[in-house]
């Protein structure tokens, strides 16, 4: 990952272009080093090395040519510009074939040479930025490698996972539409002792009410006009393992009250049977609507609601965990690249902004949807796609992603936070009251 300022290496053998590409990179930010040969500056890079090598073709020694092909040896994307005299066109094509970033033609100006450093440091800076994610997300294992995020709100469901998942207490998991819902499930089975059992996944919602009792319990030959041969049912199909129920609160008032004596006595009779038969599992129900409220509107059973909701998991939407976009893309990306045996594309710094301002409505779905469509060499979203409150409310989400970071990085200290991104202690604290942010939830344990 980069490290400190950008460095260039400027070679060139004549003193006075050297002094004059010196001035002009240092006045432009750059930390300058000047060679007048060729001779061992490869040794002095490596593929973390944060910088760009500016260098004239024709060297005494090692030219400019042996130079490109000893950088791209070592790392291809270090970028590399090759200054030609006139008449050298031939020979610029050759070198950028050859890999490298640019080239520029005797005499330039300052700020030509300026513009084409500056472009290639934003270039390495990217892919930096790009290893340094997909190593993240390589060195991830266990329920970091899964569900992935460094926000606090993700830190709190993984714990909340790790400390569940042992135990066989049935989970209400609660969540907007597209935030993974069924991943935490999941989670909650693979890394438990039920791992090993089946795990059975049902939409309450998908499937008719005249077939929803029948899929869940099961039924026996002749139970109905239709019932041929015996159906196991959902639940006992599932037998030492787990029942994952999702969008429970479109289940039929009229089910619900069979699920609820299920739930209670963990046995279920067939549909043509009067013969209980015995269950080991493990219960899961999502819902994307607050059931207290449904229960209010007379459209949920309060005495189901208060059986399956022993414990609750909220799934947080993305929009209040922006600071996980850019992790979260880059990690569908590698996947999708790798699915379609692509190389994966790099990420620019306008894209990742693009995508950490817009308020993703269809959540980490959605996200993961546009990365399939750039892993494909297609472009995500653009502004106007589905933000939400246009340019303002896409800046705001972005200044919000900025400070809760700066909050992350110096353990909830304020004053480290202000100071890193250059802001006075009462703005900062204006734009923390402004996004309803508290420095308690950062704070180092």
């Amino acid at each position: 990952m980069k490290t400190g300022q950008s460095i260039v290496f400027f070679v060139d053998d004549e003193e006075h272009v050297r002094g004059a590409a010196r001035q002009a990179l240092e006045i432009a930010g750059f930390d300058v080093v000047c060679l007048e040969r060729a001779e061992g500056l490869s040794a002095r890079l490596s593929r973390d090395w944060f910088g760009v090598v500016i260098s004239d073709v024709r060297l005494p020694g090692i030219d400019g040519m042996s130079l490109l092909r000893e950088v791209v040896a070592l790392d291809p994307d270090i970028p590399v510009v090759l200054i030609t005299g006139h008449g050298d066109i031939s020979m610029a094509v050759e070198a950028m074939r050859d890999g490298a970033y640019d080239f520029i033609e005797k005499p330039f100006s300052s700020t030509q040479l300026v513009e084409v450093a500056r472009r290639a440091t934003e270039k390495r800076s990217l892919v930096l930025d790009n290893r340094a994610l997909r190593a993240e997300i390589d060195g991830r294992i266990g329920l970091e490698g899964i569900l992935v995020g460094r926000s606090a709100g993700m830190a709190r469901l993984r714990q909340q996972i790790e400390a569940l998942a042992s135990t066989d207490v049935d989970v209400l998991i609660m969540g907007e539409t597209g935030t993974g819902k069924e991943l935490v499930a999941r989670c909650l089975h693979d890394f438990g002792p039920r791992r090993h059992g089946p795990f059975v996944a049902l939409n309450c919602g998908a499937l008719p009410e005249t077939i929803i009792e029948s899929e869940l319990f099961g039924h026996e030959a002749g139970a109905f006009t239709g019932a041929s041969k015996r159906r196991i049912g959902k639940f006992e199909h599932a037998n030492g393992g787990t029942v994952f129920l999702d969008e429970i609160e479109t289940m039929p008032m009229s089910l619900q009250v069979r699920l609820l004596r299920v739930l209670q006595e963990r046995s279920i009779e067939r549909l043509g049977s009067n013969v209980p038969i015995p269950l080991d599992v493990r219960v899961l129900a999502a819902s994307k609507r607050d059931l207290r409220q449904a229960c209010d509107a007379n459209e949920f059973r309060e005495d189901l609601y208060y059986r399956i909701n022993v414990v609750t998991l909220t799934v947080p939407p993305l929009r209040e965990r922006s600071e996980d976009v850019a992790l979260l893309f880059q990690h569908f990306v590698v996947e999708a690249s790798l699915r379609y045996r692509r190389a994966p594309p790099a990420i620019d710094p306008d894209t990742l902004q693009r995508l950490m301002a817009d308020d993703w409505r269809g959540n980490v779905r959605e996200l993961r949807n546009a990365a399939e469509r750039y892993a494909m060499g297609l472009e995500p979203p653009s502004d106007d796609s589905a933000s939400g409150g246009g340019f303002a409310a896409r800046i705001d989400a972005f200044e919000r992603s900025l400070i809760e970071q700066a909050l992350r990085d110096a353990g909830g200290s304020v004053k480290r936070a202000h100071e890193a991104l250059g802001i006075a202690r009462k703005t900062f604290y204006e734009k923390m009251k402004k996004h309803g942010l508290s420095r308690s939830s950062y704070l180092d344990d």
